[in-house]
C-alpha cells in the first residue's frame, strides 16, 4: 500500500469539472492509478483525472494547480469557460475508522492511495451533478414561459426548433449522468478493497450523490414529457393549418370549376 502524505498532514482535494472530456492517454508524469488516473504532483500532491472532464488536485498550491491545469489543457475537449468546484479537506482520524463528519473535514486512518481514490471519485461525481443540476435548472427555466402563456391563453408561440434543442439538452444530460459518468456505480478501488465499501457509502450519503440522480432523473422525465407535449401541440397547429390549406385549395378548384361551367354556358 503506497503512503502518499506523512501522518497528521491536513491535505485539501480540490474537484473541477474542466470539460466534457479529458484523454489521459499519453499524459505524462508519475503514474500511480491507471484507472482513473492519477499522477504525483512535487512531492506529496496527487492529480486524480476523469475522463469524463473532472480533475482533482490533492495537496497543491494554488500555483501549483494552476500550473497543472495549464500543463492538462490540451487534453480537455469541449472546455468549459466556467467550472463546477467541490472542495474537501482530509486529514488522518483519530481512531481506528475513516470518520466523515457532516460539514467538517474527512478523517481517514491512513493516507492511502486507495482511500485518497475513493475520495477523489465522490468529488468528481458530486462536481458533474452540479454541473447537470445546472443545465436541467436552464432548460426548465426555457419551458416555464411556455408553460404559463399555455396556463393563461391557452395557446403559445412554439418554436419547433427550439423544443428539439429542448429535447437535445435533455438527453444529453441524461446520458452524461446513467451513461459516461455512471454516477450510481462504485469506483474501481473498492473492487480490491471492499473494507473501503463504509467510507465510500458516508461520503455518498454526505455529498447526497444517489438522492441527487434520482432527483435529476425526474426532473428529466418531466422536461420529456414536457418537449413531448409541445412537439405534439406543434403537429398539431402544422396539421391544422395544412388541412385548412387543402380546404382552400379546393374550395379555390371548385369556384373555378363554376366559373368554367358559368363561362361555357353564357357563351351558347
Amino acid at each position: 500500500m503506497k503512503t502518499l502524505a506523512p501522518g497528521g498532514h491536513v491535505m485539501t482535494a480540490h474537484a473541477l469539472h474542466v470539460g466534457d472530456r479529458i484523454n489521459t492517454t499519453g499524459f505524462e508524469g508519475e503514474i500511480l492509478s491507471n484507472t482513473p488516473l492519477a499522477v504525483r504532483i512535487q512531492g506529496s500532491g496527487v492529480a486524480v483525472l476523469f475522463r469524463y472532464g473532472v480533475v482533482v488536485l490533492i495537496d497543491l498550491s494554488p500555483q501549483q494547480e494552476l500550473d497543472f491545469l495549464e500543463k492538462l489543457s490540451p487534453y480537455v475537449s469541449g472546455k468549459f469557460e466556467r467550472y463546477e468546484e467541490e472542495t474537501a479537506a482530509i486529514r488522518l482520524a483519530d481512531g481506528d475508522e475513516d470518520q466523515v463528519a457532516v460539514g467538517g473535514p474527512i478523517q481517514i486512518k491512513s493516507m492511502s492511495q486507495e482511500r485518497l481514490l475513493v475520495i477523489s471519485d465522490v468529488l468528481a461525481k458530486s462536481v458533474v451533478l452540479a454541473h447537470d443540476e445546472r443545465q436541467v435548472a436552464s432548460v426548465f427555466e426555457v419551458i416555464e414561459p411556455f408553460a404559463r402563456e399555455l396556463a393563461t391563453r391557452g395557446k403559445a408561440r412554439l418554436d419547433r426548433t427550439g423544443i428539439l434543442k429542448l429535447i437535445g439538452n435533455a438527453l444529453l444530460v441524461q446520458h452524461r449522468v446513467s451513461g459516461r459518468v455512471a454516477i450510481t456505480e462504485k469506483p474501481d478501488a473498492l473492487w480490491d478493497r471492499p473494507d473501503m465499501e463504509r467510507l465510500y457509502a458516508r461520503l455518498e450519503d454526505e455529498y447526497e450523490l444517489q438522492e441527487r440522480v434520482e432527483t435529476l432523473n425526474r426532473k428529466l422525465a418531466v422536461i420529456s414529457e414536457t418537449a413531448n407535449t409541445l412537439a405534439d401541440i406543434i403537429d398539431t397547429q402544422r396539421s391544422l393549418r395544412l388541412e385548412l390549406i387543402v380546404v382552400g385549395l379546393i374550395a379555390f378548384e371548385i369556384v373555378i370549376t363554376f366559373y368554367q361551367i358559368f363561362a361555357a354556358r353564357t357563351a351558347h
